[in-house]
């Protein structure tokens, strides 16, 4: 029998979960159905409810429900928990198992597809938002030489740094405590490229031979990646792979099957040249 799953967002037009997961499922034989459902803005747990009730396995959960699938959950991993957020469920009778794999799936494109271990390297994390928060754990689990966290808000950077504190070196700062220091690898993790805006991050963050890698996914250079690339960064990154290997991790969750991610990588890549808008995991 086919096993159902789906991604649930408002809207959802714009997803390419049921793309990505159909490759999986082709290439490891797994005989599933995966759906898009947009669901109402005020009755995220009644669609949910729906979707378990005719036989839902699993599902994806992405804006604007991750907040709403924390609440809905009755387990949450330490991820999850977190991140105040929430990107994967599976069901198993009246336990809701709830996930949140953007940070493994961030590390896991940084480390193994783009070949850029994060032990003892200075690392700069821009924003301290459900992200960040998310990165946070999977990042000091690899032992970078410090990880610094900058926000608009100082203290949100400082109680995010806070957090990590006993799983290595970790600090917060504000963006003007930044001229004067350089950084191995740069993550964009806040909002303002998806408004077609900058951080306000000093270009002289870029290290020789640093990474700058933007969430955010889509068509080109983002301005951080415009920033990046005019102060002579040779990689750069934008979060297509990252969207490939969280969904990889939810799939290897709900079917015990890990699939590659290069087909799905090399068919959502597009050129990183400047354009005006981006996409939002």
């Amino acid at each position: 029998m086919t096993d159902r799953y789906a991604v649930i967002g408002n809207p959802i037009q714009q997803s390419k979960s049921p793309l990505i997961h159909g490759m999986f499922a082709q290439a490891t034989g797994q005989d599933i159905e995966y759906t898009a459902i947009e669901g109402p803005l005020d009755r995220f747990a009644g669609a949910v409810d729906a979707f378990r009730a005719a036989g839902g396995l699993g599902l994806n959960i992405t804006a604007p429900f991750k907040l709403d699938a924390f609440a809905y959950a009755t387990e949450r991993s330490e991820r999850a928990q977190l991140a105040g957020a929430v990107n994967a469920m599976k069901f198993d009778g009246e336990r809701v198992l709830a996930e949140n794999f953007d940070g493994v799936g961030l590390l896991r494109d940084v480390t193994h597809n783009l070949g850029c271990p994060l032990k003892g390297k200075r690392v700069l994390l821009l924003g301290a938002g459900g992200a960040a928060r998310g990165a946070l754990l999977p990042f000091l689990g690899q032992d970078p030489a410090e990880l610094v966290i900058a926000n608009r808000s100082i203290d949100k950077a400082h109680e995010l740094a806070a957090i990590g504190a006993r799983q290595g070196r970790v600090r917060g700062c504000a963006y003007v405590e930044l001229v004067g220091q350089s950084f191995d690898v740069v993550f964009n993790a806040t909002s303002a490229s998806l408004r077609g805006e900058l951080p306000p991050v000093p270009a002289t963050v870029f290290a020789p031979n640093c990474l700058a890698y933007e969430l955010a996914y889509g068509k080109g250079l983002t301005p951080f990646l415009r920033l990046a690339s005019n102060a002579g960064v040779k990689q750069l990154a934008d979060g297509v792979g990252m969207l490939a290997e969280q969904a990889a991790e939810a799939f290897v969750w709900w079917r015990g099957v890990r699939p590659d991610t290069r087909a799905v990588i090399d068919k959502l890549t597009v050129p990183l040249v400047w354009a005006t808008g981006c996409t939002e995991l």
